[in-house]
């Protein structure tokens, strides 16, 4: 890491590790909050994001049952957030491997379940404890449950060195540096205070954005930092009660400007360009909020239109129960049925069968561990929305 690529407005400072051929530079951040002036722009992209997040909130309090359609965008980012750190893994393979079937599946397909499974206990773990670094551990610990990053001490701050660069640099040919070990404690010390303290300078979302810079600049894990920031953004939106439900996600909105990401967060290290990081992310917010908005609605239409079409023909309760289990599960397999709704494997296969009848389910062609699809519910997490 070049020092000299640091400005007198970096929100930190640099540090010298080490003496002769083994020394490095290293950034360690200042205390949040940093000094920041509300511009006209930043203002403007502030009203847009809380009116949009609003807007969000309204819907999720108005839904009879919102988590059948949490579900389907849990998992949807879960996917892409895992994408920004190069795995390969689609919405089809997640949904294929919680079915049971892992034949001729992406290796990486367990990392992002290991992302959905974090995101659920970090949802339950906010009943009896704040976002804080005890959460923070044990979100980890799941995260890299027997994938990359599991050899890197699971759920335990690192005790030596990473660096942010191209594949195969040094730390003197890396482009970041983070705080070193001996700084680490005092700074996510400092990240954790700024978690539960009152700030009545800077609106939630602004927080937000901060907060979610501090951690990737402390990067306090040898491996999966970029995934748990992400991860818990979405808890401290409901934490703080800003949404009732995790509705918003930002991964998205990240991988799809992920070169634009990666630089505003580099640049508040270096030039301290925090109101160009915050402008992006409000942006991030507003096209998200739009986003799952948009995706909700579609879904709550085709499970409103397939529970008519099927009650309209006599449908027992464990037909409308199936209904709404494809929301959670829009790929699955007799045995799912059987075992979710507590009937017999034939009962089972009566059910998906007049789905499939319905032209609700794709009748699998495969036979063994059959898979029943919901392709309906797939094209709304897959489309890009225009």
């Amino acid at each position: 890491m070049r020092p000299a690529s640091f400005t007198e407005q970096a929100p930190g400072r640099v540090v010298r590790v080490g003496e002769g051929k083994t020394a490095y530079w290293a950034f360690v951040p200042d205390p949040l909050p940093p000094r920041m002036a509300y511009t006209p722009r930043l203002i403007r992209r502030l009203s847009e994001a809380d009116r949009a997040v609003g807007e969000l909130a309204g819907l999720g309090r108005a839904l009879s049952n919102p988590w059948l359609l949490v579900q389907p965008l849990l998992r949807r980012e879960a996917v892409l957030s895992s994408r920004i750190e190069g795995t390969e893994a689609n919405l089809d393979d997640v949904y294929a491997y919680e079915a049971g079937v892992r034949k001729h599946l992406p290796p990486d397909v367990h990392e992002v379940h290991n992302y959905v499974r974090a995101l659920q206990y970090g949802l339950r773990r906010l009943e009896t404890l704040p976002v804080s670094l005890r959460l923070v551990r044990e979100l980890h610990r799941i995260l890299v449950e027997g994938v990359r990053g599991a050899h890197a001490t699971p759920g335990e701050f690192r005790r030596s060195q990473n660096w942010i660069g191209p594949p195969g640099c040094t730390l003197n040919e890396a482009t970041f540096v983070p705080p070193p070990p001996m700084y680490l404690m005092e700074t996510l010390d400092a990240w954790e205070k700024y978690l539960h303290r009152e700030d009545e300078s800077h609106p939630p979302l602004v927080r937000l954005a901060f907060i979610h810079y501090q951690f990737e600049a402390i990067h306090p894990f040898l491996d999966g930092n970029g995934r748990i920031g992400r991860l818990l953004l979405v808890l401290l939106m409901v934490d703080w009660k800003l949404l009732p439900l995790p509705l918003l996600y930002l991964s998205p909105y990240f991988e799809k400007h992920r070169d634009a990401y990666y630089e505003h967060l580099l640049r508040v290290s270096t030039h301290g360009a925090w109101e160009d990081w915050v402008a992006f992310f409000l942006r991030g917010v507003v096209d998200q909020a739009q986003d799952a908005l948009w995706r909700m609605k579609r879904l709550q239409d085709l499970h409103l239109a397939w529970r008519d079409q099927v009650t309209r023909k006599r449908a027992s309760a464990n037909l409308l129960k199936l209904v709404d289990l494809l929301f959670e599960k829009p790929v699955l397999t007799v045995r799912d049925v059987s075992e979710e709704l507590g009937i017999t494997h034939p009962g089972a296969q009566r059910l998906l069968h007049r789905l499939v009848a319905e032209g609700i389910l794709e009748e699998p062609k495969q036979r063994y561990r059959r898979q029943f699809r919901a392709n309906s519910i797939l094209e709304v997490l897959a489309v890009e929305r225009e």
